[in-house]
C-alpha cells in the first residue's frame, strides 16, 4: 500500500469512527421509527395477532416482579421504590423481544402518517391499532386466569398481586386519565430514544419503566392483567373496570403517546424532511 493509499484508508477510518461517535440526529431517530412504522403496518394479521397474545400475557411480569418484590419487603421503610423496580420486567421482555404493545404504536404507526397522510394509511392503522388492543388484552386475560386459577403463585405472592392490582381499579376516571398521560409520553419516549440507545436499551426501559410505576402513572396494557386479576375475584364490576379504568386510561395512554409526544416529535423535525417524509440529505 503507498503513501496515499494510506492516507485514503486513515481519513476513512476517522470519518466512520467520527460517525459512530456523534449522535443521531432527531430525523435521523424519526427515520428509524418511520420505517418501523411502516413495517409494522405492512404485517399479516396471523403475525400482530400472535405478537399482541404474546405481549398482554408477558408482559404480567411486570406486576408479578412487583407483587414479590411487595411480599418480601412488607415493613421495609423504602418498599415502595424498590417494589416499583419489577414494573420493569415485563416491558424489558416485551420491548427487547419486538413483542406488539398497543402503547409502542401509538408512536411508530402515527408517525408515517404524520409524514404522509392518507386514507389508506388511516385505514391500516386503525386496524393494527384494534387488532394490537384486543389482542394484548386477551393476552392479559390469559395471563391472570392462570396466575388466579393455578398454584403457581405462592399465596402471599398472589395476595400482594391483587393489592396491587386493586389499588389500579381505585382511580375515579378523570384521575386515571391524568395518570395515563404521563405513561403514554414515557413509552413513546423509550420508542424515540431506543435507536439512539443501541447499548444501554435495557437500562433505558428499566429506568423510565420503573418511573411509570414509582410515579403511580397508569398502563393500559398491564393495567388490564391487573383489571382481569380483580375481575377474577370478584371485587369489581364488567361496567366500573370498562368505564373506571379502561375506557379512561385507553385515551390517556393514546392522548400522552400520539397527541402529545408524537405531534411534538414530528414538529422538531417536519422542516428538515423531504416532501416524502424521508430525512434530507446533509446540505455540503
Amino acid at each position: 500500500m503507498n503513501r496515499h493509499e494510506e492516507e485514503l484508508a486513515e481519513e476513512e477510518a476517522d470519518k466512520i469512527a467520527v460517525e459512530e461517535a456523534t449522535p443521531l440526529a432527531p430525523r435521523l431517530i424519526y427515520e428509524v421509527i418511520r420505517r418501523d412504522g411502516e413495517e409494522e403496518l405492512e404485517r399479516p394479521k396471523s403475525s400482530l395477532i400472535w405478537s399482541g397474545l404474546a405481549a398482554g400475557s408477558l408482559i404480567s411480569f411486570s406486576l408479578i416482579a412487583e407483587a414479590i418484590l411487595r411480599s418480601e419487603l412488607r415493613g421495609f421503610q423504602g418498599r415502595y421504590l424498590i417494589e416499583n423496580l419489577g414494573y420493569s420486567f415485563g416491558f424489558l421482555v416485551v420491548i427487547m423481544g419486538k413483542m406488539q404493545l398497543f402503547t409502542e404504536n401509538t408512536i411508530t404507526t402515527v408517525l408515517p402518517i404524520l409524514a404522509n397522510p392518507t386514507k389508506f394509511k388511516f385505514r391500516r392503522t386503525a386496524t393494527l391499532w384494534s387488532i394490537v388492543l384486543a389482542a394484548n388484552v386477551v393476552g392479559a386475560l390469559a395471563a391472570a386466569l392462570f396466575f388466579s386459577l393455578t398454584s403457581a403463585l405462592p399465596d402471599q405472592v398472589l395476595a400482594a398481586a391483587l393489592e396491587i392490582s386493586e389499588h389500579a381499579m381505585s382511580f375515579d376516571p378523570l384521575v386515571a386519565f391524568a395518570r395515563a398521560i404521563p405513561a403514554g409520553i414515557l413509552v413513546a419516549a423509550i420508542v424515540w430514544m431506543l435507536p439512539q440507545a443501541e447499548k444501554s436499551g435495557f437500562l433505558l426501559i428499566f429506568t423510565f419503566t420503573w418511573l411509570i410505576a414509582a410515579g403511580d402513572f397508569t398502563h393500559i396494557i398491564v393495567g388490564s392483567v391487573e383489571m382481569w386479576m380483580v375481575l377474577l375475584s370478584g371485587e369489581i364490576t364488567p361496567g366500573h373496570a370498562l368505564t373506571h379504568f379502561f375506557l379512561p386510561v385507553l385515551a390517556g395512554n393514546v392522548f400522552g403517546g400520539t397527541a402529545i409526544f408524537a405531534a411534538l416529535a414530528w414538529g422538531q423535525v417536519k422542516e428538515e424532511l423531504a416532501p416524502s417524509g424521508r430525512a434530507t440529505e446533509d446540505a455540503g
